[in-house]
């Protein structure tokens, strides 16, 4: 079969957007409208894979000096595929991005494969053509997911600070303002020497063109806030993006029992995922904070990175 490669240009901005949708292993995040709002960072060099005028799959990916990231500003980049697209096209279509890259002199391509469970139809054709690629796996974090089907109950002491929520008659809501929450997510994390990943005006511009897909909840009482958690809703699964608590907040188990009332409420999902727990390129496992999300019930999927040399 013959694939035509095409680099991505503002004028496929619709046909693009229209791809992400319709695909087996599309997100949001690889909107245009999402990857495009820190373009200033970025220099963008995606792809569009056609077949016969048709837009067989496309390649959201950013150069990075000699190196081609799919996607450097993104949790995960791959190849994103149409439903009719095959396990012996995907090979070609690897060989012909391989070319493609080559013939402009960049020297590998780091690929973040898309888990699996973030798949609307299986989909990991991509990781037979790694193989059969010679990448080689160089970077593996871990990150826990509850399996809403049948979720592992709460440890004890989580169940206990969901009842002191209870009792003291906390209040979880949804917020569309990100501010007051974003000065205490900003607070919490500087005592760690970090910041969040976007400004409060990078997350309310995303959340005022995704709506559905960036959400904030919060806890609060008498409009006290104690903690929130922003998830990015990915339809079949929902994934906390961010998630901290005052001081005040974390003596009441305020995560805790906004996780609790989430989990119930998405409760027709598939997932509930709460992010990585590892550090320095996936070699140091953070035991205390992946335990909390065990405590919670969640176990450990793999996110991996791979490199193809050119």
């Amino acid at each position: 079969m013959n694939f035509e490669i095409k680099k991505y240009t503002q004028e496929y901005f619709d046909d693009w957007n229209k791809f992400i949708k319709e695909s087996k292993n599309g997100l949001f995040f690889f909107d245009r409208d999402f990857m495009e709002y820190h373009s200033d960072r970025f220099q963008d060099h995606s792809l569009l894979i056609f077949n016969n005028n048709k837009i067989a799959a496309v390649f959201p990916a950013n150069e990075s000096g000699k190196e081609i990231i799919s996607h450097g500003g993104l949790t995960f980049g791959s190849l994103v595929l149409s439903h009719y697209v095959k396990a012996s096209e995907v090979l070609e279509i690897f060989e012909e991005i391989k070319k493609y890259y080559q013939k402009l002199s960049f020297h590998e391509i780091i690929y973040k494969a898309v888990p699996h469970i973030f798949h609307k139809y299986p989909s990991e054709e991509d990781l037979y053509a790694l193989f059969r690629s010679q990448a080689s796996l160089f970077r593996r974090d871990i990150s826990s997911v509850i399996d809403l089907s049948s979720p592992i109950r709460f440890s004890e002491t989580k169940r206990q600070l969901v009842r002191k929520c209870e009792e003291k008659q906390i209040i979880v809501s949804e917020n569309e303002n990100f501010e007051e929450y974003w000065t205490l997510l900003s607070e919490v994390l500087q005592k760690f020497d970090t910041k969040p990943v976007h400004t409060v005006t990078e997350i309310s511009l995303l959340k005022e063109k995704f709506p559905e897909n960036i959400r904030l909840f919060e806890a609060r009482k008498d409009n006290i806030l104690f903690a929130g958690i922003v998830i990015f809703d990915f339809e079949n699964v929902v994934h906390t993006q961010y998630m901290a608590a005052s001081q005040e907040g974390r003596k009441l188990g305020a995560l805790d029992f906004i996780n609790h009332t989430l989990l119930h409420k998405f409760e027709d999902r598939k997932y509930y995922s709460f992010g990585i727990s590892t550090e320095n390129q996936g070699t140091f496992l953070n035991e205390g904070l992946i335990q909390q999300k065990e405590n919670m019930g969640a176990r450990g999927i793999a996110l991996d990175f791979y490199s193809i040399k050119l």
